[in-house]
């Protein structure tokens, strides 16, 4: 049963997937990979078609969107009051509540809680909380093995491969990659694939089916974690398409659910917005399938031991950070995914990071910070086109958040402290664009000298380059620099009299 975790190489430290070069080098590569662009552009057009069909369903979808905004800011505001009041809540229905700083405290705390069991195997409902921890890889250094459940995450797991989308993991994966999966690894893993299978859907899904049947009825111990957690009664929510999660959920003695910290609602009523806006943004249905809710433990069925392990890891500093804390409102639908260029290109991989696209690229820089390679990379994976933004069911501007971030990743060097002077020195690598922003200030504050240098680069306009020199290139190298106006603006609206005289003559040729 080796390499039961699959080969992800992420670190449980940093949760960095470990050796990933920075966005642009990823994409680049990723970017030459015909097979794969074809995957992402036939799924992401698909799956972004049917959402949006399925929100002009509702009249009131921007009322429900802000709604959602404002439910998630005004429980981050008073997240501390909230999260006491769920300990008390699950305690109450006869649960244990474990707080867990960062993703090395979470790994031991589920660690030891399955080993106390005595068992030896979980088994997972789609989770990214645990994920972003490595606690798979927690548990096979532990001698535990933790099999994803989830059909996509099943096909990333058998080919030792690493998810790429929040709401399709192995959506760079097509049928024929499916079935060879399939066909090689499951008889590794338990239950072999059926002879001759193909790649048709049903076959592929009847595959799983039976492969997976075995381990929801064996498994003693399920690992999940939750969409949504409320604080009056204790109860945590779960929404999925595959009743995999309702197998996981129910049929074994122990239940560990790992959730972010931000994942709480304050109510039973404030369920009504979500369970509308999240299906219809991820999947592009009316409702989930099966929707699985439960509060503490029961005598008459479901795991007789429950466990909360509520995990920070980030997020108090995030929240900390008044623009950036709006990225704590995700309710993890991927619809900013399906409509981001830049991701349909370059795929979920690139990101470095269990949370991919747009909502990965403001997100993992606050959880993990900007120190490393990919994560001050991230920030700049955007052309800032705001499609992102018009689609997010609780109204996360997330262009705002990118650019602010790549504010800090250009101050964010290093804090030196002489006695009580405290100097910040500027990151390394962004020179030559602190150069340019101090020139075209000085420019901008100087009428004068602004006027000469547009007529200069009018003026000489037949011998600008098609690529910028030097550190430009690193811009220049995927565009083509914009033509310069064979006469400034403001020249033309002084000759003009603001256009006056262009009308004038326009109204004569009539």
């Amino acid at each position: 049963m080796s390499g039961m975790s699959g080969t992800t190489g992420l670190s449980s430290t940093s949760g960095t997937f470990v050796g990933m070069p920075a966005f642009p080098v990823a994409a680049r590569e990723a970017v030459g990979d015909k097979t794969l662009r074809a995957n992402l552009r036939h799924a992401t057009h698909t799956i972004r078609d049917k959402r949006a069909r399925a929100v002009t369903e509702l009249d009131d979808w921007a009322q429900l969107r802000e709604a959602g905004k404002q439910i998630k800011d005004h429980t981050l505001s008073r997240l501390d009051h909230y999260l006491v009041q769920l300990e008390e809540s699950v305690t109450a229905a006869g649960g244990i509540v474990h707080w867990a700083a960062d993703a090395d405290e979470a790994n031991r705390i589920v660690t030891r809680l399955v080993q106390e069991t005595g068992e030896s195997e979980v088994v997972k409902v789609k989770s990214m909380a645990t994920q972003e921890i490595g606690l798979n890889e927690a548990l096979e250094e532990a001698g535990i093995h933790a099999y994803e459940t989830d059909l996509a995450e099943l096909i990333v797991q058998l080919g030792k491969d690493r998810p790429s989308h929040i709401l399709v993991p192995a959506i760079h994966r097509n049928r024929g990659e499916i079935r060879e999966i399939f066909a090689r690894e499951m008889s590794e893993w338990g239950r072999p694939a059926p002879d001759g299978l193909t790649d048709t859907p049903a076959e592929l899904a009847e595959a799983a089916r039976l492969h997976l049947r075995e381990k929801f009825l064996r498994a003693k111990v399920g690992v999940s974690g939750a969409n949504f957690m409320v604080a009056e009664t204790g109860t945590l929510v779960v929404v999925e398409s595959e009743g995999n999660g309702r197998m996981c959920l129910t049929l074994p003695e122990t239940l560990i659910s790992v959730v972010g910290i931000e994942k709480i609602v304050p109510s039973w009523r404030d369920l009504e917005v979500f369970l509308q806006t999240l299906p219809r943004s991820s999947t592009a249905e009316r409702m989930n399938p099966y929707t699985s809710m439960w509060t503490g433990t029961s005598e008459e069925d479901g795991p007789s031991t429950f466990h909360l392990v509520l995990l920070d890891n980030g997020r108090s500093d995030t929240l900390a950070d008044e623009v950036g804390r709006q990225a704590l409102r995700c309710i993890r639908c991927s619809a900013c995914l399906n409509v981001c260029p830049v991701y349909e290109r370059a795929g979920g991989h690139a990101y470095g990071s269990v949370y991919p696209g747009p909502i990965g690229a403001i997100l993992s820089p606050q959880l993990r910070g900007t120190q490393s390679e990919i994560d001050a990379s991230l920030p700049y994976a955007s052309s800032l086109c705001g499609a992102c933004y018009e689609v997010c069911p609780v109204a996360i501007d997330i262009p705002e958040v990118l650019v602010h971030l790549r504010e800090r990743v250009v101050q964010g060097g290093e804090v030196t402290r002489h006695g009580s002077k405290v100097t910040l020195r500027p990151a390394k690598g962004h020179a030559a664009e602190r150069a340019a922003m101090r020139a075209a200030g000085w420019a901008f504050a100087r009428p004068g000298a602004l006027r000469a240098g547009q007529r200069l680069a009018s003026g000489t306009r037949r011998v600008h380059p098609r690529t910028l020199p030097g550190p430009g290139r690193a811009w220049s190298g995927t565009r083509d620099l914009p033509k310069v106006p064979a006469e400034p603006f403001r020249d033309w609206w002084r000759r003009t009299n603001g256009g006056q005289v262009d009308k004038a003559q326009k109204g004569g040729e009539q």
